[in-house]
């Protein structure tokens, strides 16, 4: 019986059930937009992988900033960029529970401030690899 229990569950790892699919695709939508110009606080790609949880939500609150930007200006990809955001923050707070802050992870604002397109090449780099 402990074979069969064992052996029935199969974990999901292929990129269609990654929990991040939804906000990858939205960030393709809007990695090309030229009505968004900000500078945001980026996070390493390379971050220690204690620090992932930390990065993910760095990246989801700078989102924020993407979005006020569009709200103020009516960019063309505003719903986009909420659907990111409300995406990111619900997969979030699924997490909260078991996250553990590693002392050594920096505060989103310790980061170096980018330009939108370096940003979401790295938002995409720290999703894919949270995909594999």
């Amino acid at each position: 019986l402990d074979f069969f229990f064992s052996s029935a569950y199969v974990p999901k790892t292929a990129a269609g059930h990654c929990k991040w699919a939804e906000v990858l695709k939205d960030l393709e939508q809007i990695k090309t937009s030229k009505d968004i110009d900000v500078s945001l606080y980026t996070a390493n790609t390379d971050e220690d992988v204690k620090c992932q949880e930390p990065v993910m939500r760095c990246f989801f609150l700078e989102t924020k900033v993407i979005l006020q930007e569009c709200l103020i200006k009516n960019c063309s990809k505003t719903q986009d960029v909420l659907n990111i955001w409300k995406n990111g923050n619900a997969r979030l707070e699924n997490n909260k529970s078991n996250s553990t802050r590693s002392a050594k992870c920096k505060e989103c604002e310790e980061y170096e401030e980018k330009n939108f397109t370096e940003f979401i090449q790295s938002f995409v780099k720290v999703i894919q690899r949270e995909c594999k």
